[in-house]
This record gives structure tokens, sequence and C-alpha cells, in this order.
């Protein structure tokens, strides 16, 4: 399931962001750093070293932001969020085809989260940047993603992706992962699914007895599939 959830960031939150990012100087770090074996050899790109101020002033403010979004609630069902994460790519720099690895171990915790969803919010504009595109593969074939600054995408870790080669300007974006309550996708996504129709029996004031019989299924399937 891919889900796109706009405006995760304000306009001003963004340029803040922007703002330390830009000026961040030698906490940009040579990508590689925190590639698997699989990832290492078609990854170039530049991250921010995740023991650094800046990681976890912004990453604190994107968490608090999430924590709020209904919509991210409902799409990844979160158990953990894996720190926020930030890379930079530039003229020339790409990430291959890869699969994210379904383990990462949480810097200075000595504590391992699965990596079930992934996750990117786009930190800069579509037109500042040419190339750079998040493209996608699933059963439905290949999906290309290149949103507005603020806008959140999240979708199943386990999908092939890449990001195409920037041929102009710079593309900024935070990436993390999450392991939610439900380890399947498909459950996952019918659970998203029924959710956001209940979510719209709510606003249309349906027959009450059905909603709450829906309602009741939805708890209960979490309970039949969840994982704490």
């Amino acid at each position: 399931m891919l889900v796109q959830i706009p405006k995760v960031l304000s306009v001003e939150q963004v340029r803040f962001v922007r703002e330390k990012l830009d000026a961040a100087g030698e906490a940009w770090v040579d990508g590689r750093v925190t590639a698997g074996h699989q990832g290492a050899p078609v990854k170039r790109n530049l991250q921010i070293a995740e023991n650094t101020p800046i990681a976890y002033e912004l990453g604190d403010l994107i968490l608090a932001e999430l924590e709020r979004n209904p919509l991210f609630i409902s799409a990844t069902l979160p158990n953990r969020v894996y720190p926020p994460m930030f890379n930079r790519y530039e003229s020339g720099m790409y990430f291959g085809s890869h699969v994210d690895g379904g383990m990462r171990l949480i810097p200075g915790t000595g504590e391992k989260i699965r990596t079930d969803v992934s996750a990117t919010l786009f930190l800069s504009a579509p037109d500042e940047y040419d190339g750079g595109e998040l493209q996608i593969e699933d059963t439905y074939g290949m999906h290309n993603a290149k949103f507005a600054a603020g806008d959140l995408l999240i979708y199943p870790a386990t999908s092939l992706h890449r990001v195409t080669p920037i041929t102009r300007g710079v593309r900024t974006a935070c990436f993390f992962w999450v392991q939610s309550l439900i380890a399947d996708d498909g459950q996952r996504t019918l659970l998203f699914d029924l959710d956001t129709a209940i979510q719209r029996l709510n606003t249309a004031n349906a027959d009450e007895t059905a909603r709450i019989h829906l309602t009741g299924c939805y708890h209960n399937l979490i309970r039949m599939w969840g994982a704490p």
C-alpha cells in the first residue's frame, strides 16, 4: 500500500528544517555509512550523521507532527518509529535499486526495530531539481513520486525502490521506517480501508448500530493480527 500524506509539515516548518540542514556543514557525511551490503554499492548521496544535535532536533520536530497526524496513524498503525534521518542528492547523485533491510539497530540503544513501512518526507519542491524521482515497484508496476515539500509518502519496506540520478539542483528529504502493530502489508491495507470507511460513516450520519459493529470488527482484527 502506497499512501501520500499531504502537508505533514507546514510551509514554515519546511523552511525552518531546510535552513537548519543547509547550514549543517560537517554534519553531512557520505550516505554509504548507513547502507547495508546490498545498498552500499549503488548508493551515492549525503546524509546527516545520526548522532548529531541537528538530527535529534529536527527528528523530534517531525516525530511530534507524525503523532498528531491521523492519516499517518491510520495507514501505519505505528508501534515504533525509527529516528528520522535526512539525505541530500546533488547533481549526479542517485540511489540504485534496493530493498530496505528488514531490521535496523537504533543508534545508541542496542535495540532493533523491524522495518515494516518505509517513509520519505519531501523537503524540496519539485521545481527545485530535475531527476531525483523516488521509484517504487510493486505487483501493479512502477510508481514515480516527486511530491510537494512537506508531503510524506509511505510504502511497504519490502518494495524494490530507487532514487533516479539528479541532473539539476538539489533534492533534500527526510526518511525513516515504522515498525507497525500489523507486520503484514495486506492486513494493514484491509484495516486502513476499513478505518477509512468507518470515518466516512461518522461524517455521513450513517446508522449508528452498523457503524459500531464495523468499529468492533476493526478492533477485533487488530487483536487477531496485532503484535505489540
